[in-house]
Parts: C-alpha cells; structure tokens; sequence
C-alpha cells in the first residue's frame, strides 16, 4: 500500500455495486483538496484486482454486495495487503458496535454528508500520520468476529428511479426471485434488488421462510394453509395473495403448520 505523503492527495478508491451510490461519494469527495478519486469499482472481484494494481490509499468499501461482500474483499486480500478502509454500510446495530470497538471507520447508509465528512478527515490524518498498522489490526479482528459469517439484515437499500429507499426487513411480505433480481412485495409496492434469491436468502431473519425455489415468505404475513395438488401447499397470506410451495419445500411447510 501506498503511503499518503503531506502534500500529495490521498488517493481514494470507491466500491459499491450500486451506480448512484457511487455518484454521491464521488460528488461528497470532490469538494475536497486534500483526496482525489483515482477509480471505482461495482463488485468485490473488481475492487480486489484494482486494489492489487493501482495501490489506493484508501478504499470506500460497500459491505453489502452479491457474490463478493466487502468483509470477502477484506479476506480475500488479508489485513495487511489493504488500504485504509471506510466501510459504507446498512448493517444492522450489532455489526456496528462491531465497527465501533475495533475503531474502524464506518458510515451508514444512507450517506449522511457530516458523518461522511467526519470519517474522511480522520482517515486523512491517520494517513498523513502514516498510522495505518494499527487498523490493519482491527480489520483482522473484524474479519475474525464477524467476517466469518454474515450478519442478519435488519434494513437494506433499494434502488428506485433515482432514488435510494431504505428498506426494513420486517416490512416486506414476501420474495421472488426473477433472473438475477428479486422483486420484494412490500404492501402493494414491487421493489427490485440485484442480489439473487439464494443470497439473499443467507441473510435474512429466521422469521423468512423459503417455500418454493423461487419464493420466500415472512411467515408472520400467512394467514392459512390449502392442500393443493400432489402434496403442495397453497400459502395464503393476510392480503390473499396465493404463493404456491415446491416439492423439495414441502417439509418446511409441514414444519410452518405445526405438523
């Protein structure tokens, strides 16, 4: 990793897989004198190779994204390859006070500009003060307690238009998964994410059920149970929507009816 010196900018890379989010770091960034925007990245594959090219100083990293997490860029590269690191997140407060113990710098999403703030001008002076050993450190101990497995969503962004919804998990009814996005039913609202249904899956709560390959159910929205062709199920929900469950789930769903 390269080192900051006093007079050259700190050379900054973003990382998130959303465009718009990375939009708005880059314009929070660009009123700065003291930081310049050497590239940013959509993934955590990109973002491991761009790291190991161009040698940021220091990296905006998105923990949430599919395939490769910002915690699995983090592991991929081991503590001590990293740059100084920002984690951008919409954890839930648990992998917070994480953050907060080991003394890494996190901002939530949505990005508010003076906590954005806050964070880059501490990680300035870290870097002018070449102090970076003692959060390769913490990100050792990071990954160590919560890298290993991945923390349960309480609230996530989504994307609609141009804007960027912040989302709690126990407001939606139920998933489907369509191609490489799901559609998350909301009340009578239909919101897309691009993480795939199996991902997603990996971090929800306990109180989210999968009944058919292609749907996932919060179990507190089911009204009541139909018997419906060769050992499926209908699910109905409290607003009679009907969600029919799969074969390799039928044991799941005998298990969600007590039986």
């Amino acid at each position: 990793m390269s080192e900051a010196s006093a007079a050259a900018p700190v050379r900054v890379l973003i990382v998130d897989d959303e465009p718009l989010a990375r939009t708005h770091l880059r314009s929070l960034l660009e009123a700065r004198t003291d930081v310049t925007v050497i590239g940013e990245c959509g993934d955590g594959a990109s973002a491991v190779r761009r790291i190991l090219d161009d040698s940021p100083d220091l990296v905006l990293l998105d923990v949430q994204m599919p395939e490769l997490d910002g915690l699995g860029v983090v592991r991929h590269l081991g503590p001590n390859r990293m740059p100084a690191t920002v984690f951008v997140t919409a954890y839930d407060q648990h992998a917070i006070a994480a953050f907060e113990v080991h003394a890494l710098d996190y901002i939530l999403k949505p990005v508010n500009r003076a906590r954005f703030k806050k964070a880059i001008d501490r990680v300035v002076e870290l870097l002018r003060q070449k102090a970076t050993t003692e959060q390769r450190s913490a990100l050792a101990r990071l990954v160590e307690e919560i890298g290993g497995e991945r923390s349960v969503l309480e609230r996530f962004t989504v994307k609609v238009g141009e804007r960027m919804i912040y989302l709690k998990v126990a407001d939606i009814d139920w998933i489907e998964a369509a191609n490489d996005v799901v559609k998350l039913h909301v009340g009578k609202q239909v919101l897309e994410h691009r993480v795939t249904l199996s991902q997603l899956e990996q971090r929800l709560p306990k109180k989210f059920a999968r009944i058919h390959r292609s749907t996932i159910v919060n179990v507190e929205r089911i009204r009541e149970f139909q018997a419906w062709f060769n050992g499926d199920w209908l699910v109905i929900l409290v607003d009679g929507t009907k969600l029919q469950s799969g074969k390799s789930y039928r044991a799941r769903v005998r298990e969600l009816m007590g039986t």
